[in-house]
C-alpha cells in the first residue's frame, strides 16, 4: 500500500522497545505511531496543550478506533521510519493511515481515527484545526 505525501518521522529502536526475544513488543509500535501522529499536527500548527488549556473543558485528541497489520518483525537497533497521512477529516474525527517502515520494507501498517473530546463527549473540530487537517488531508489512488 502507497501513501501519498506522509509526514515522517525517523525512530530508533532501543532496547527498553523490545521484549525477551529481542524483537520490537508490538505495544512499542503504537508508541511509536502516537509519536508519528503528534509531530504530524505539530508540523501542521495543531498544539495539543494550546487546545487543552484554550478550550473552556478542555478539547483533546483520543484514539477512536485502529486497526493494525504487523507484517514483519523489526529489531533493536533498526532505524525505522513511521509515516502518517491524514486521509479524511470528518465532524468531530480525523482518519490517519500509518506505516512503520525499515529501509523501506513495509514492517507496521495501521489505520486510525481519531476524535476531539470535550468534556467527556465528541465535539465538531474547531475551524481553524479542521482546516489545517484539510491542507494536509489526501486523497489515496489506487
Amino acid at each position: 500500500m502507497t501513501l501519498p505525501a506522509p509526514h515522517r518521522l525517523p525512530i530508533r529502536v532501543y532496547y527498553e522497545d523490545t521484549d525477551f526475544s529481542g524483537l520490537v513488543y508490538h505495544a512499542s509500535h503504537l508508541r511509536f505511531m502516537e509519536r508519528g501522529r503528534t509531530e504530524l499536527l505539530r508540523e501542521l500548527g495543531i498544539h495539543q496543550r494550546a487546545l487543552l488549556e484554550e478550550s473552556s473543558a478542555g478539547l483533546f485528541f483520543v484514539v477512536r478506533a485502529m486497526t493494525i497489520d504487523f507484517r514483519k518483525p523489526a529489531l533493536m537497533d533498526d532505524l525505522l521510519t513511521v509515516e502518517t497521512v491524514v486521509e479524511d477529516v470528518g465532524g468531530a474525527t480525523v482518519a490517519l493511515a500509518q506505516r512503520v517502515l525499515r529501509d523501506g520494507e513495509l514492517l507496521v501498517f495501521a489505520s486510525v481515527k481519531v476524535a476531539a473530546v470535550e468534556n467527556g463527549r465528541a465535539r465538531r473540530l474547531p475551524p481553524d484545526v479542521r482546516a489545517k487537517f484539510e491542507s494536509a488531508a489526501v486523497t489515496a489512488t489506487p
